[in-house]
Order: C-alpha cells, then sequence, then structure tokens
C-alpha cells in the first residue's frame, strides 16, 4: 500500500498536477486505516521480543556475578585483585542491562496500553451475533494474557533494581577494603544477595513466560 502511494506521488510531482495533489492526504488515511491495527500489533509484538531478548542476557549475566562474587569471597582466595576485576566487570554489565530492560519494559507497556486502548475505542459492532461474541472473546483472552505480563514485571523491576543496588555497592565496599577483613564484613550481606539474585531469576522467567505466551496468541503467521 505505501509503495503503490509513493509511486503515486513521484508521478504526480513529476507532472506537476498540483490539484491531484491535493488528493494525496485522502490516500494516506486510506493507507493508514488498512495498515494501523497490523502494525499496532507488531509494535507490540516487537517490544515483547526486546524484552524477551534482555532476560535472556541477565539470566546468564547473574549467573556470572553470582560465581564471580562467591568465588572472590571464598575462604582462601590466593589472587583477591584478579577475582574482584572479574566481579567488577560483571558488575558494569548488569548495570547497563538494567537500563536497556527498563526502557524495553516501559516501551512494552507503552504500546500495549495503545494497542488495547484503541482496539476498545474502535471496537466494531457486528450483526453476526456469533461474530461479536467471538471478537469479544478475543479480545478479552489478549487482554488477559497481557495482564499477567503487566502483573509479573511489576515484581521484577523492583527486584531487579534493588539486586543491581546491593551488586554495586558490595564492589564499592570492596574495591575501598580488599582485606581478609573487609572479606569477613561483607560475606553475609554477599550471600543474601547471591540468594537474591536466584529468586530474581526465577521471576525474570516468569514474566519470560509470560511474554512468550503472549506473542504466541498474537503472532499472526
Amino acid at each position: 500500500m505505501w509503495e503503490s502511494i509513493q509511486t503515486i506521488m513521484k508521478n504526480l510531482i513529476k507532472s506537476g498536477n498540483i490539484y491531484l495533489l491535493l488528493f494525496l492526504p485522502f490516500l494516506f488515511s486510506i493507507a493508514a486505516c488498512s495498515t494501523t491495527g497490523m502494525q499496532r500489533s507488531e509494535n507490540v509484538q516487537s517490544s515483547m521480543q526486546d524484552v524477551d531478548n534482555d532476560i535472556k542476557l541477565i539470566v546468564v549475566q547473574i549467573d556470572a556475578i553470582n560465581a564471580s562474587l562467591e568465588e572472590l569471597t571464598k575462604h582462601g582466595q590466593a589472587d583477591r585483585k584478579r577475582a574482584f576485576d572479574l566481579f567488577s566487570e560483571n558488575t558494569s554489565k548488569i548495570e547497563k542491562m538494567e537500563k536497556d530492560f527498563n526502557k524495553h519494559a516501559e516501551q512494552m507497556e507503552s504500546s500495549g496500553k495503545t494497542y488495547f486502548e484503541t482496539w476498545d475505542k474502535n471496537n466494531q459492532k457486528y450483526d453476526n451475533p456469533d461474530i461479536q461474541r467471538r471478537s469479544d472473546e478475543r479480545r478479552e483472552e489478549l487482554g488477559d494474557t497481557y495482564n499477567k505480563i503487566a502483573q509479573n514485571n511489576v515484581g521484577v523491576k523492583e527486584a531487579f533494581r534493588t539486586y543491581v543496588s546491593d551488586v554495586t555497592e558490595i564492589e564499592r565496599f570492596l574495591s575501598n577494603d580488599l582485606t581478609s577483613d573487609g572479606m569477613t564484613a561483607i560475606s553475609r550481606t554477599s550471600n543474601r544477595v547471591v540468594d537474591n539474585g536466584s529468586t530474581l531469576k526465577s521471576e525474570l522467567q516468569n514474566l519470560q513466560s509470560a511474554i512468550e505466551d503472549a506473542r504466541e496468541k498474537m503472532r499472526q503467521n
């Protein structure tokens, strides 16, 4: 549709036919009506794909952080500097991942809200009661599926923020005190953060399952 309109525009501009150019807004409105619904659906699915990709990276990175933190704080660690550098590198990576995740999660929430609000606003009424019933059922089914994403995402965002904050503060603490006493002082906190990381992984995977379920139900091919 858009390719056809672009061809028409080029021909009109070449011919210099100013009067026909006045009909271009009408052509654009036709194209918009024919593609808007599908484009909104594609936008939602694309934003869900971004968050899904983020989660896959984050889960791997949490494992790397937990492993490097346990290695750093283990009793008898012979090369604390090397172990600390690895932990510090992993910490920097998870900070960036949190920013990307928050950005993509906000985009997913926004595109989903737009999709369903526009669906409700433009909801067509059908004379055939069977078609109307199926349309209403489909809207409810997709809405319930998408709501599961929102419910899972609320807890994940806060847990993720806390986890990254704790990991960052441990990294800052140890950068000032990489001694045996420093390790002992932070050991209880680091153990708790490792456990929190494992819990966060499970919550992220629950969110991922909800996203994949929604994507499957919205897939157009």
